[in-house]
C-alpha cells in the first residue's frame, strides 16, 4: 500500500511492541499453545465419551440407533462459551428423550477451541504450534469411548459419565476465566488504546481533544451499525467458501477425514463386538492405536516436513514462500488414507486376530494428521487476514460431517458387512487423493484469481 494511503491516525502495533500477541514470552505463548489443545480436546472428548454407554442410554430412553448416535455426537463449534458446565449437568439429570438431546446440542453449540494459533505465532513456528493443537480432535474422540466403556462396564449409572464431563468442562471453564487473554491484535491494540485515550488524561479536555483522532483498527469495525457487523461476521465465511474453489475442495476432503474418523465409533461394534465379541471397556482400547499414530504423525511431521519449510522459509522471504508447499504432508497423507479403509475392512473377519484391524487405526491416525497439517496450514497461508472466516467455514462442515456419518455407519457396515463398508469408503479416499495434487499444481493459478487471497509479492 502506498504511503500516503496510511491512514495517520490509526494507531497499530510497532513490530517491536511487547503488547503485540506475537511478542509476548515464548513462555507464555506456548502456555496458550497448549491449553488450546487441552480446550480441544474437552470438546472432542466430550462429544464421543456417550458412545461408551450407547446401550444404557438406548435401554434407559428408548432410544433407536439413529437417535443414540444424535444424542451421542451433537456436536458443533460456533460459539466460545467451551462447554458450559450447566449443560452437562443438564444432561446428567435428564428424564426423557427430548431433554437430554438438546441439552447435547446445546453443549456442542458452546463448545470450541480458541483459534489463537494464527494470532500469536509467525509462520515460521505457526506449524509446530498448529502440530500440537491438531491432536486434540484425533486423541479426544479416541479416549471418549474408553472412559464412557469402563463405566458401562463397571455397573456405574449412566448419568456419572455425564458428571465427569460436568467436572472437566468447569476445570476449562475456571481457567479460561483466569489465564486466557485476548489474542487478535486488532482487538488487544484497542483493549491497549482505550485506558490511553480514555482513563489516564481524563481531566484534561486539551489532551482529550488532541487524542480523539486516533483509533485502534477495532474501533473502525465497531462504527458500522450493529446489524451490519452481525451480517458481515455471520455470513462473510459461506461468501468465502462459496467463491473459493481451494477452500470447496479442501472442506469437502478434511469434512469427509473428520466424518470417518466418528464413523469409527459405530464401526468398531460391527467388527470387535460383532466378530470378535468385547465387552464395551475392552471396546474403548480398541481406539488406542488410533491415538498412537496420531503422535507418530506429529512427530513425523515435525522431523520431517516442518524442517523443509523452515528451509524454504530461509531461502526467500516470508511472505515469498508459496502456500502450496505445505501440500507435500497432504500428498504423502492421503494415500495412507485411502489404504487404512482397505486394511481395516478386509482384516476384519473373526479368524483373523484382532489385532489386524486395531492396527489399521494408528496408520488412520497418521494419515489424518498429516491431512489436516496440511491443509490447516495451507488455509491459514492462502488466505491470511481471511483465515479466520476460511477457518470458520471449514468447521461448520467438518463438524456436520462429524455429526452426520455416525448416523448411517451402523447400518451400512451391518448390511455390506465390514469389508464392502470400508472398501466403499476406500474407493470415495482415493476419488479424494488428487486434491491436494491439483491444488500443488493449479493453486497459484487459483490465488491470483481469488478475491480473498492475498497476491504474495
Amino acid at each position: 500500500m502506498a504511503q500516503d494511503n496510511v491512514d495517520p491516525y490509526l494507531v497499530q502495533f510497532a513490530p517491536e511492541d511487547k503488547d503485540n500477541p506475537k511478542n509476548w514470552s515464548r513462555r507464555k505463548r506456548w502456555y496458550l499453545t497448549y491449553f488450546a489443545g487441552f480446550l480441544g480436546f474437552n470438546a472432542t472428548f466430550a462429544s464421543s465419551a456417550p458412545s461408551g454407554i450407547a446401550t444404557q442410554l438406548m435401554a434407559r430412553f428408548n432410544l433407536s440407533e439413529e437417535v443414540a448416535a444424535v444424542g451421542q455426537l451433537c456436536i458443533g463449534s460456533t460459539i466460545f462459551l467451551h462447554k458450559l458446565p450447566c449443560f452437562q449437568v443438564g444432561c446428567a439429570l435428564s428424564k426423557n428423550t427430548a431433554s437430554i438431546i438438546i441439552f447435547r446440542l446445546l453443549g456442542g453449540l458452546f463448545a470450541a477451541a480458541p483459534a489463537l494459533i494464527s494470532d500469536i505465532w509467525d509462520a515460521k513456528t505457526r506449524g509446530k504450534a498448529l502440530a500440537l493443537f491438531t491432536l486434540a480432535p484425533f486423541v479426544g474422540p479416541a479416549f471418549g469411548p474408553l472412559v464412557g466403556g469402563y463405566i458401562a462396564q463397571s455397573g456405574t449409572p449412566w448419568p456419572w459419565l455425564f458428571w465427569v464431563l460436568t467436572i472437566f468442562a468447569t476445570v476449562c471453564f475456571v481457567l479460561i476465566y483466569f489465564t486466557l487473554p485476548e489474542t487478535y491484535a486488532y482487538r488487544a491494540n484497542f483493549v491497549h488504546l482505550v485506558p490511553l485515550s480514555f482513563c489516564t488524561k481524563r481531566s484534561n479536555s486539551v489532551w482529550k481533544r488532541a487524542t480523539s483522532r486516533y483509533r485502534a483498527p477495532l474501533e473502525l469495525i465497531q462504527e458500522k451499525q450493529l446489524h451490519k457487523r452481525l451480517k458481515d461476521s455471520l455470513t462473510r465465511p459461506f461468501r468465502i467458501l462459496i467463491c473459493e474453489p481451494m477452500l470447496i475442495a479442501v472442506t469437502a476432503y478434511m469434512s469427509f477425514v473428520y466424518g470417518c474418523v466418528y464413523l469409527l465409533f459405530e464401526a468398531y461394534p460391527v467388527v470387535f463386538t460383532g466378530e470378535h465379541n468385547f465387552q464395551p471397556g475392552v471396546l474403548g482400547l480398541t481406539y488406542i492405536p488410533l491415538v498412537v499414530g496420531s503422535i507418530l504423525g506429529v512427530f513425523g511431521y515435525l522431523l520431517i516436513f516442518h524442517p523443509q519449510y523452515e528451509a524454504a522459509m530461509d531461502r526467500h522471504k516470508a511472505g515469498l514462500v508459496s502456500p502450496e508447499i505445505r501440500l507435500n504432508l497432504a500428498m504423502s497423507g492421503a494415500p495412507l488414507f485411502a489404504i487404512t479403509f482397505f486394511w481395516f475392512g478386509w482384516t476384519s473377519f473373526s479368524s483373523i486376530s484382532y489385532w489386524a484391524p486395531m492396527l489399521a487405526g494408528a496408520l488412520m491416525g497418521l494419515s489424518s494428521i498429516w491431512i489436516f497439517l496440511a491443509l490447516f496450514n495451507y488455509i491459514i497461508d492462502v488466505y491470511l487476514v481471511a483465515a479466520a472466516s476460511a477457518l470458520a467455514a471449514n468447521t461448520v462442515f467438518r463438524s456436520a460431517a462429524g455429526a452426520v456419518f455416525p448416523l448411517f455407519a451402523s447400518q451400512m457396515y451391518t448390511a455390506l458387512d465390514p469389508r464392502w463398508a470400508s472398501t466403499l469408503l476406500g474407493c470415495i479416499a482415493c476419488m479424494m487423493i488428487p486434491i491436494p495434487i491439483v491444488l500443488k499444481r493449479y493453486g497459484p493459478i487459483l490465488r491470483a484469481r481469488s478475491q480473498f487471497a492475498p497476491t504474495l509479492v
